[in-house]
């Protein structure tokens, strides 16, 4: 049975997940690429380096956001959104925008190079994290589907 996500659904989905795709589209070219994010009921939070998907964004801010739950080829949940990328510049944004991540990164983190790592010194690496650029996207429009045998 296929049938679409209704909004409380859709919230459920970006709200247990921590990777997804952006899609954004620039100089006529479209790039999706996976991030590790966290969704706060308004926003997702990324932080990344600078590079081409940055870029992009920077010139066209309005961009497309998916995730999905794949159990199967016939038990799958998929949510599309669009919204705006803004850039965190002041310490006091990009702080909690960290901070938000992390909230919701690092209880999910099993891995025992990752715990380790992560873990080691937590206010080195928050000020690492202060390094790159860290971003939100404002989602204002959500959609979603999913087929369940």
């Amino acid at each position: 049975m296929l049938g679409e996500l209704n909004s409380r659904q859709i919230e459920f989905v970006l709200h247990s997940l921590i990777i997804g795709r952006i899609g954004c589209h620039a100089d006529g070219k479209t790039y999706v690429v996976p991030i590790t994010y966290a969704y706060d009921g308004k926003y997702i939070y990324g932080h990344t380096t600078e590079g081409l998907k940055i870029n992009m964004m920077r010139k066209n801010p309005m961009v497309c956001f998916q995730v999905d739950v794949m159990e199967n080829m016939s038990n799958w949940r998929s949510v599309i959104a669009w919204g705006k990328y803004e850039e965190l510049k002041t310490r006091e944004e990009r702080q909690e925008g960290v901070k938000i991540l992390r909230d919701s990164v690092m209880p999910v983190m099993t891995g025992d190079t990752t715990i380790k790592n992560s873990m080691r010194d937590s206010h080195q690496k928050s000020n690492e994290a202060m390094v790159g650029v860290v971003y939100r996207i404002e989602l204002k429009d959500k959609t979603g589907r999913y087929e369940k045998m």
